[in-house]
């Protein structure tokens, strides 16, 4: 007798081999209100992984996809097709809202969950920051963020000439992504951030030594931490927290990341990320990762429903399963989420288009704004949007705009890709890109997935002694163009799966 399947056939995409890198074919699967994707290599066999723990958000969120825009030039042409041509290509269906810079690949720790594999290989030059600079200013015209990363970014010796180099080119927003390390300790160098007043992007993944222990390698390292966000307060930067969220691990710690955020003066925004596991990480079931839906979830229930999932919405600028935002007003004890005031929901579908009045088009821009992989927690351009995207409803009487930024404070799920998960739709419309010597820009998850990051790494390390003549003669160096070769396969992943 026949019979149905136990899954609706949602799509058909592009994937890779999570051991042999090779691109394959892939489906969407929508199983028990789950987004499942399931691929077969030819030489490896298959695999499936969940990707999204809410079928029915998943396809619901459609009508949040923005057109793409269109960068003024690009790096690269189109060739082997998608996802071997990055650099961006005109295949790119969006411009880059962020752009990364991986300074160094030191670190001064060895954490176990790790997508750059941090470890001595090489450090960048001024000259090649600058080159980089100037080719992100030449794509965009106007970039609005840049982050500078590592391996750990503030163990460079010349990471502040960089923020310096940045502002420079009128780049408004400029963030170091640290482990807090530096900041606890050094003095000199938290007066040298107070002078160039960066936005920090700072690792946090709770309160429990066994957190730590399992996801950093280091089990005694939240005092460290706690005493660099205070340092930072005292001097009144930005901090957006970032928590690594994996299974089994620090679910628990959500809601009581979410108070300690609401009522640390330098915190303005977290962004919690479900663990993905390319580059270092531990090993983990595909079938049961952490996923956007299932940390809105934990918002929900751990905060005893001050943010509810449905004050969540996509970020449209790029594929709105990767991102969800909001933003929310404190006014001592009382929390109001942005969507409870504002329709956000309508004024960001894009498909039904249910906007209602004509002079609603400048609050839309606003929301735009917001929501955006380039809007940063904390800035004076966020708390304007949010003042004009309540022109209509009006703000809490005790809020100006001259202080809101200092009463608001931005949650955002940003969840990656890797190479079990990897989806060539979601590729294909990424607006955070890796920012190489040369020119290249390409999609965070094609970086870190399909081989770019091991192939950019060998050059990067081998360009090293060069750089250190350079410096030891006190000449310039000559930045080396980064170029990808995919004739050869990528390097095979590391398969730490524990298969159910």
């Amino acid at each position: 007798m026949k019979k149905d399947a136990d899954y609706v056939f949602y799509e058909l995409t592009r994937s890779i081999c999570p051991n042999c890198r090779r691109v394959i074919d892939a489906k969407v699967l929508l199983r028990d209100n789950k987004v499942f994707l399931r691929k077969r290599c030819p030489d490896c066999g298959p695999f499936e992984a969940l990707v999204y723990a809410d079928a029915e958000a998943y396809t619901a969120h459609s009508k949040f996809n923005k057109p793409g825009t269109i960068p003024l030039a690009f790096n690269s042409e189109i060739h082997d097709g998608s996802p071997h041509d990055c650099g961006l290509c005109p295949d790119h269906q969006q411009h880059t809202c962020l752009g990364i810079i991986e300074v160094n690949s030191s670190c001064n720790m060895n954490c176990p969950l790790c997508f750059s594999e941090a470890s001595p290989g090489f450090n960048l030059t001024l000259e090649e920051v600058e080159q980089i600079l100037d080719n992100y200013v030449r794509t965009e015209g106007n970039p609005e963020v840049v982050q500078f990363s590592g391996g750990e970014p503030t163990i460079h010796p010349q990471i502040i000439d960089f923020v310096k180099a940045a502002k420079a080119r009128s780049i408004p927003f400029v963030m170091i992504n640290t482990n807090g390390k530096r900041i606890a300790k050094d003095d000199r160098f938290l007066e040298q951030l107070n002078e160039v007043r960066p936005s920090l992007y700072f690792q946090f993944d709770g309160f429990d030594s066994e957190t730590y222990r399992i996801i950093r390698g280091e089990p005694n390292i939240l005092e460290e931490k706690l005493q660099a966000l205070d340092r930072l307060a005292k001097i009144g930067l930005s901090v957006t927290l970032v928590p690594a969220i994996e299974r089994g691990v620090n679910e628990h710690e959500v809601g009581k990341i979410i108070n300690f955020a609401i009522q640390h003066p330098a915190v303005r925004g977290i962004n919690f990320q479900p663990a993905f596991h390319a580059g270092r990480h531990m090993a983990h079931d595909p079938m049961n990762r952490i996923t956007i839906p299932d940390i809105l979830r934990m918002i929900e229930a751990q905060t005893a429903e001050t943010f509810k999932v449905t004050d969540f919405v996509p970020v449209p600028c790029c594929f709105p399963t990767c991102n969800s935002v909001t933003y929310a007003f404190i006014d001592g004890d009382k929390i109001t989420p942005l969507p409870r005031i504002v329709n956000v929901y309508d004024y960001l579908d894009y498909i039904t288009n249910r906007v209602m009045p004509d002079w609603s088009i400048e609050i839309k821009g606003a929301l735009e704004g917001l929501w955006s992989s380039s809007s940063v927690a904390g800035s004076q351009k966020s708390a304007d949007q949010l003042a004009f995207s309540c022109q209509a409803c009006g703000i809490p009487e005790s809020f100006t705009v001259g202080d809101i930024a200092q009463h608001m404070i931005m949650i955002m799920l940003q969840d990656f890709m890797d190479p079990w998960t990897f989806n060539q739709k979601n590729l294909m419309k990424c607006c955070k890109e890796f920012l190489l010597p040369g020119g290249k820009q390409i999609p965070f998850c094609a970086y870190n997935t399909v081989g770019y990051r091991e192939k950019a790494r060998a050059q990067l390390e081998a360009a090293e002694p060069e750089r250190k003549r350079a410096r030891a003669e006190g000449r310039a160096y000559e930045p080396r163009p980064i170029t990808f070769n995919f004739d050869q396969p990528a390097p095979q992943n590391d398969l730490r799966v524990l298969v159910p």
